[in-house]
């Protein structure tokens, strides 16, 4: 194919061009440069400006020049190195010898290295070139050009010239008074060199105020701002094309190739530089959520380790008061301080999802938190908290009831010491006193008596001596904050008694001694004392018994101390005979000395007890009798109440703890049957969700009732086997749940964008991943493994490394689609579905329409069978279908 490349101004000149892997190679020049052929001298001296700050513009990097294009290459060593440079290619060493055959040697090489890039010179050698032929130095630096400025312009489907060419249309087209059509007077006034410059670098030129009528302002304006700001030396005078007729056309050209090399690098540079930036936007924001999972993993896992000792803290309180305190901080904990922090844990969840599977569709490595804040690490330590939380509340309740229990014997002992301490007052000075020394003999009989009374009372006192060292043994052993005092007062008792016996025994020893020289003791006196003593100290047991405080925790507790009371009253009868019959011993003795005239010296001297004090102890146990009736009856309506909020409590449990399962099975079964589209169960999911959230006030009525049984002290419940812990973490677990159902939507619905899956795709994955599905939304690594037994261990730990690269032995369903949409990605093959309906059909060549029907949607199934011919081969049975047929209406004839 002969191609005019160029008019060169020397003599037309054809050259044959050889299409060789897309590149054109110049072969041969057809007729020879018409050597007699004058240059237009206009043309001559635009060429030589042109060419010469074309050659220094590259020449420059090697930081020379040249003043005269003939004479400044006639050596030939600039020549090699303005080659070398617009190359980028080492030439051969050139010879530094001042000899002409020295020059034409550095020429030719220069020559060869020319033609050694597919243009061969013909009727330029080295010898026009050393002796300064103007002609043949300028056709052969235009040659050069052609092949390095030009040669590799390619715009659409055009090249060189004409690529040149076409470029400059389409850069100038949308503007006013340019038309280029050629590479001269197209250009003559200055307006499309403007044009460029203002296309791809607007803010240097004011185009609109340029004037076609003045063309040498156009032009210089043009070269100056091309070479202040373009890096592009003034190739050409204005003057000298406004001057010519028809400018020089490879003049025009070559300032205009200086154009398009550095347009096309800056554009280069700016599509690489956006490509940059948005590469640099996606790590960045990849970044953010990354450090936003850190900061927010650090905080709650700062939290939890601030929160766990608190909650481990097992320091005992003095007072119930202090305990109510605590136990009302942990209460404020449980409403105001956890439930933000569950809600961050979820979102934390929920971020680190969201960010894997954006790092996973721009093909980025799976990002791995810092050491310790992984979601494995928070959720293990989010269960230690609620293990300490769970430990915490048990040991409040456990603490308020060793409180309670402690103030209750505490009140004890101080009820029972302050009886004994009033009975032994004085008892010290009673049996030390020497009153038996002057007493008449009926005076002893009667010290004798009343000391024996006084045994007596000892005795009847000594269980109550009992009592009070066994309940200050049992505030010791429950560690009873005021032990000391405690202690003190029980020994102070315990010896004090010790005293009174000692003293007993002294005195009787000493009464006994004078007993013998005394003989009158008056029987009823004695009898009287005898009497009278255990009956007072009954009373005194009963008044104790009817003051003593009781503590219950349910109405059969509450029933049984009534009982016990009814059966108390019903003794009275019989005290009240005896209480009689110790009065009528006294009525008696007054009756007798009356009588008899007997003159009575003072009080019985055998007992302190006075018929006065007697009646007086029976009066105040009759009206403890009613007061005792009154607070067990409070005590059991306060019981009947406690029962009352029992059963409100557990009439709600009973109803919130099934909602709750039910709620959860629901959304797993939402989430496995896939209804609608990813849109659908998004909006469905959030519709479920506002349900849920609609339903916090039920809960929150539960806290309350809840709250009132703790405030009540109410510690069982046997009307419903939920507690509000249970429920707590139930309604947690329920909103957790749905949380991440939703984000796994929303998951899939980025994945299906980003991956281009169709809505049947993504519904054929989900059927297929709730086949192998034993774990919710995973399943194990031994189902994939089965499903690609056959690709053996090297393809299969590929597999895993791209559907569990952290290796934690389950697939998730967001990581089956990834693998999947990869797996099937154009496999969609005639072949294929051959090989498909073969299995099938069982391995047979042919298949019924019975299998169809079995192994394909009903739809599709019935697609297929009406358009599948009948199957003729030598094995066919009745109602046999060719699926061959089948596979070649949809992909033409299959390899098979």
């Amino acid at each position: 194919e002969f191609v005019k490349l160029e008019d060169t101004g020397y003599t037309d000149t054809l050259y044959k061009t050889k299409t060789t892997g897309g590149q054109q190679t110049y072969m041969e020049q057809e007729n020879d440069w018409d050597r007699d052929l004058l240059l237009d001298p206009a043309w001559e001296k635009q060429q030589r400006k042109t060419f010469t700050a074309w050659c220094n513009s590259h020449l420059r990097k090697a930081g020379t020049q040249i003043e005269n294009i003939e004479e400044d290459f006639r050596d030939g060593l600039k020549l090699m190195l303005l080659l070398e440079v617009i190359s980028g290619e080492r030439l051969p060493k050139p010879e530094r010898g001042k000899m002409r055959v020295h020059k034409i040697n550095n020429v030719n090489k220069a020559l060869d290295f020319i033609a050694s890039k597919g243009v061969k010179l013909v009727s330029i050698g080295a010898e026009e070139i050393v002796d300064g032929n103007a002609k043949m130095t300028l056709g052969m630096i235009w040659t050069i050009i052609l092949r390095f400025a030009i040669q590799d312009i390619s715009v659409e489907e055009t090249s060189a010239k004409e690529g040149l060419l076409l470029w400059c249309q389409r850069k100038t087209a949308p503007y006013k008074n340019v038309n280029v059509q050629n590479f001269h007077i197209s250009w003559k006034d200055g307006l499309a060199f403007n044009a460029l410059i203002h296309r791809h670098r607007p803010e240097l030129i004011d185009y609109d105020k340029l004037r076609k009528d003045d063309p040498v302002t156009n032009l210089n304006n043009a070269f100056e701002v091309a070479e202040r700001y373009l890096d592009i030396p003034k190739m050409l005078d204005a003057e000298d094309i406004v001057g010519t007729l028809r400018p020089d056309e490879k003049a025009i050209m070559t300032y205009v190739s200086c154009f398009y090399h550095a347009f096309s690098g800056a554009q280069k540079a700016e599509t690489a530089a956006n490509r940059i930036c948005k590469v640099l936007a996606v790590n960045q924001e990849n970044e953010h959520l990354m450090e936003d999972y850190e900061k927010l993993a650090s905080d709650l896992l700062e939290w939890i380790r601030r929160t766990i000792p608190w909650l481990e803290n097992r320091a005992p309180e003095k007072t119930m008061t202090e305990m109510q305190q605590k136990l009302e901080d942990f209460r404020d904990y449980r409403r105001v301080h956890k439930p933000p922090k569950v809600q961050e844990k979820c979102q934390l969840e929920i971020n680190f999802n969201t960010l894997q599977t954006k790092l996973r569709l721009s093909n980025r490595p799976a990002f791995m938190p810092s050491e310790g804040r992984m979601v494995s690490d928070i959720n293990g330590a989010w269960h230690k908290l609620e293990g300490a939380e769970k430990g915490y509340e048990e040991w409040l309740l456990n603490e308020i009831r060793r409180l309670e229990r402690l103030d209750h014997l505490a009140e004890k002992f101080r009820q029972k010491a302050a009886i004994h301490e009033s009975w032994t007052d004085g008892k010290e000075a009673m049996l030390t006193q020497k009153d038996y020394e002057t007493a008449s003999l009926s005076e002893i009989k009667a010290l004798l008596k009343k000391h024996e009374a006084f045994e007596s009372d000892l005795a009847a006192h000594q269980d109550r001596v009992e009592q009070i060292a066994a309940i200050a043994q049992e505030l010791n052993e429950l560690d009873y904050y005021d032990s000391p005092s405690v202690n003190a007062r029980c020994q102070k008792i315990c010896e004090q008694w010790d005293a009174l016996g000692s003293l007993t025994q002294s005195r009787r020893e000493s009464l006994e001694r004078t007993e013998k020289q005394l003989e009158s003791i008056d029987e009823l006196y004695l009898e009287y004392a005898k009497r009278a003593a255990p009956f007072n100290n009954w009373m005194e047991g009963a008044m104790e018994d009817l003051q003593d405080m009781f503590i219950v925790h349910n109405i059969e507790e509450i029933q049984g101390l009534i009982t016990a009371h009814d059966q108390f009253k019903s003794t009275l009868p019989e005290a009240n005979k005896e209480r009689e019959a110790i009065q009528a011993i006294q009525a008696e003795v007054q009756k007798i000395a009356q009588y008899n005239g007997i003159k009575l010296a003072g009080n019985n001297p055998y007992t302190t007890i006075t018929p006065q004090s007697i009646d007086k102890k029976w009066e105040k146990v009759q009206q403890l009798v009613p007061q005792r009736d009154q607070a067990l009856q409070e005590e059991l309506a306060r019981q009947q109440s406690n029962d009352h909020l029992r059963r409100q409590f557990a009439n709600q449990a009973n109803m919130i703890g099934p909602w709750i399962q039910n709620k959860m099975a629901e959304i797993g079964r939402i989430s496995i049957e896939m209804n609608g589209t990813l849109e659908d169960q998004l909006t469905h999911l959030r519709q479920y969700e506002q349900s849920i959230i609609e339903y916090k006030p039920n809960i929150d009525q539960l806290e309350g009732d809840h709250q009132l049984i703790q405030e009540a002290l109410i510690f069982d419940n046997k009307y419903t086997a939920y507690t509000m812990e249970h429920l707590r973490v139930g309604w947690e677990q329920l909103l957790t749940t749905i949380a991440r159902t939703i984000n796994e939507i929303e998951n899939q619905i980025l994945t299906r964008d980003a991956k281009g899956i169709s809505q049947e795709q993504l519904h054929e994955y989900r059927t297929s991943f709730n086949h192998f599905d034993k774990v919710r939304n995973s399943f194990p690594c031994l189902t994939l493994c089965e499903m690609d037994l056959n690709k053996g261990d090297a393809e299969f730990a590929r597999i895993m490394g791209i559907v569990d690269p952290n290796n934690s032995g389950a697939v998730t369903f967001q990581a089956f689609i990834d693998f999947m949409s990869r797996e099937t990605t154009d496999t969609d093959t005639a072949d294929q579905v051959i090989a498909s309906f073969k299995i099938l059909a069982g391995d047979k060549n042919y298949i019924t329409a019975e299998e169809l029907r079995r192994e394909l949607p009903p739809d599709q199934a019935e697609y297929c069978i009406a358009r599948m011919a009948p199957y003729t081969g030598p094995d066919a049975v009745q109602g046999a279908l060719d699926y061959m047929s089948f596979s070649t209406a949809l992909y033409g004839e299959s390899d098979l």
